[in-house]
């Protein structure tokens, strides 16, 4: 409990409000969330807080009854050897054919979804970031993607300005 008090009053004081999309960021068009919708597992991220010392992250997306997508993430905590789940939920942000959305996780505070790289043939990997460049995650329909994929998407990340150097690749081991 502690940490989420800690972390939504991190959130107000650095903005985790912030619903926008870095800049020279463009997002995926001609997006379909039905496509999306689904497990998703996290191959990389850049490293905060809420996920450190997280293995076997995924990310389900499912249609909400008002519109909006329900996200449940779940990740192996190995420090305290036991999962963390936490539900929040999604909706666009402007036009539902563009790959901007907003999340939450904590009442009333958002933060941004954007997807920048997609599959559009088999939905079968995504490249998002947050608000910032601090904020990236690889993510793929399968725990094991091609090596070629991630490795186009890293250099994707770079040439963007993230800082690929510091990404954590996620293990889904057994």
């Amino acid at each position: 409990m502690k940490k989420t008090i800690l972390f939504m009053i991190v959130c107000i004081l650095t903005g985790c409000s912030s619903v926008s999309v870095p800049d020279g960021i463009d997002t995926v068009k001609d997006f379909n969330l039905n496509r999306y919708l689904g497990r998703w597992y996290e191959i990389a991220r850049l490293d905060h807080s809420f996920e450190r010392g997280l293995v076997k992250v995924t990310a389900e997306y499912t249609l909400r009854d008002d519109g909006g997508v329900r996200v449940v993430n779940r990740g192996f905590n190995t420090v305290k050897n036991k999962w963390n789940d936490i539900e929040g939920k999604a909706y666009f942000t402007g036009d539902n054919n563009t790959g901007e959305l907003k999340v939450s996780f904590f009442g009333p505070f958002y933060g941004s979804y954007n997807i920048i790289e997609l599959d559009k043939v088999g939905y079968t990997y995504s490249l998002v970031c947050g608000p910032d460049k601090s904020y990236l995650w690889i993510l793929a329909r399968t725990p094991d993607p091609d090596k070629k994929i991630i490795d186009r998407l890293v250099q994707k990340a770079a040439s963007l300005g993230f800082d690929t150097s510091k990404l954590i690749y996620v293990e889904h081991g057994d």
